[in-house]
């Protein structure tokens, strides 16, 4: 359960706010002076409510507790190679690299810490950043300029962290980088969740924090990478990687 709890330590405010208010509607709502048919509506929305918080939790621990995802041996077998560098970006809370850098030994890997406090605006981002500290120093680096020379790079991964860059522009300037930092035969791995109905049902209106399938291949497509594949891992994660095409 050790994703899950990392799932609540980072959203505890969320999760507290949203018990609260569920807790404090039920109460209103069997003293309102109003018909059955209104309070049945009203109700409803809070055990749906209730549904979502609860469905949230079982999503993140097939997630990240269940699932492959954490374990990333996947990273190995998905590149098919050994890459003499590779690069990990993520925006603050990591716990990827000590275990890819185990997985892919040799190779010299790159830690990129991309956080910036205007266009990541998110407070789970924040106490993520305090909390939990990466076991790797990373570079701490402007996402618009990464401090790689042109295709110096034979992997990049964005694990759950590409997503945190909220405006579209700000997404296109980091992949434009990764494509200018990626060598000719390189590619850049890319999981995220998606703005799709199984996240929708595993999270709610918080599935709006994630990005449609179609918002991200037209984020890579302007930044001249085509799908090399795709694949899931469980419902809820999706997995892209990524070629230059020019």
């Amino acid at each position: 359960m050790r994703g899950v709890r990392q799932i609540v330590r980072l959203n505890w405010p969320f999760y507290a706010a949203a018990a609260t208010i569920v807790v404090v509607a039920e109460l209103v709502i069997v003293r309102l002076p109003i018909g059955p048919g209104v309070r049945f509506v009203l109700h409803s929305a809070t055990t749906l409510a209730c549904t979502w918080m609860v469905a949230s939790l079982l999503a993140s621990w097939i997630v990240y507790d269940l699932s492959r995802l954490s374990r990333w041996g996947w990273i190995r077998e998905t590149l098919a190679f050994r890459p003499r560098i590779w690069l990990n970006v993520h925006s603050g809370f990591d716990e990827s690299t000590p275990i890819v850098r185990e997985l892919l030994a040799p190779s010299y890997g790159r830690v990129f810490d991309i956080f910036d406090p205007i266009e990541m605006s998110e407070p789970s981002i924040v106490r993520a950043r305090r909390l939990c500290p990466p076991a790797v120093r990373p570079e701490l680096v402007d996402f618009h300029s990464l401090p790689a020379a042109g295709e110096s790079i034979d992997a990049a991964f964005l694990l759950l962290s590409a997503h945190e860059l909220r405006a579209e522009a700000a997404r296109g300037s980091l992949f434009a980088e990764l494509h200018r930092v990626l060598a000719p035969s390189g590619r850049v791995i890319v999981a995220e969740h998606l703005r799709d109905l199984a996240n929708f049902a595993a999270f709610g209106p918080g599935f709006l924090h994630f990005f449609s399938h179609r918002t991200w291949t037209r984020t890579f497509a302007r930044a001249h990478f085509v799908i090399d594949r795709e694949f899931s891992i469980t419902p809820f994660i999706r997995v892209f990687v990524l070629r230059r095409f020019v």
